[in-house]
């Protein structure tokens, strides 16, 4: 794929959905970080549900704590691997009091010290949390972008450093954004909804599938 096709792919993303985010339920940095930790082979749907109960009785690392393993696992028990997310929510939320005054780091390597967080989920932090132009590459964006052929490779890490270099610097911020949502509602797995793609024509996908989906486009 050409530069000057990505870059009318993500135009035309960009005035679709102008400010695009994540669709996890949070206030502050601490409760996206205990978010994006619980959505590890979870649906983003499923998290919400167990923030919405969590985050009014404990949304620090102190409160976090104060709950204990059974408290905390009690509220998020839904969620998969649940005892293992909450193992890792309290280690994590001891070292943020231990080393950085209770507040989540800022940079990768200090993130990713912390457990229950990979470079996927602090890369989401430092994008959505502070602003920083990374592209977490989950299995939505790993699928689109090689079918696409906005960014193909054989692993995330690949993918990643594909979509880093190839996706213009102005759509960089909000380029995982847009990617996510167009791999959950539009070029999904098994039936990608081809007929209501807006960059049908832009997509190099082989086998693109134009029967009448009956889905309508998601945006936001």
């Amino acid at each position: 794929m050409n530069a000057a096709k990505r870059y009318e792919i993500f135009t035309r993303f960009k005035v679709a959905n102008p400010k695009p985010t994540t669709e996890l339920e949070y206030t502050t940095s601490f409760e996206l970080l205990v978010a994006v930790i619980l959505s590890a082979q979870a649906t983003d749907k499923s998290v919400n549900l167990a923030t919405r109960k969590l985050f009014p009785l404990a949304n620090t690392p102190e409160k976090i704590i104060a709950l204990g393993e059974a408290g905390l696992s009690n509220l998020i028990q839904r969620i998969g691997l649940y005892r293992t997310k909450a193992k890792n929510i309290l280690a994590t939320c001891k070292l943020l009091i231990q080393h950085h005054h209770s507040q989540v780091p800022k940079t990768r390597d200090e993130l990713e010290k912390l457990p229950g967080v990979g470079r996927k989920t602090a890369n989401v932090i430092l994008n959505t949390a502070f602003g920083e132009p990374t592209i977490a590459v989950d299995t939505h964006i790993f699928r689109v972008a090689n079918r696409t052929g906005i960014a193909p490779g054989k692993n995330v890490l690949m993918v990643e450093h594909k979509l880093m270099k190839f996706v213009p610097t102005e759509f960089r911020h909000d380029a995982h954004h847009w990617l996510i949502l167009h791999g959950r509602y539009v070029c999904k797995a098994r039936k990608p909804a081809c007929n209501c793609c807006l960059i049908n024509d832009l997509c190099e996908y082989k086998h693109k599938n134009l029967e009448n989906n009956n889905v309508t486009v998601v945006t936001s």
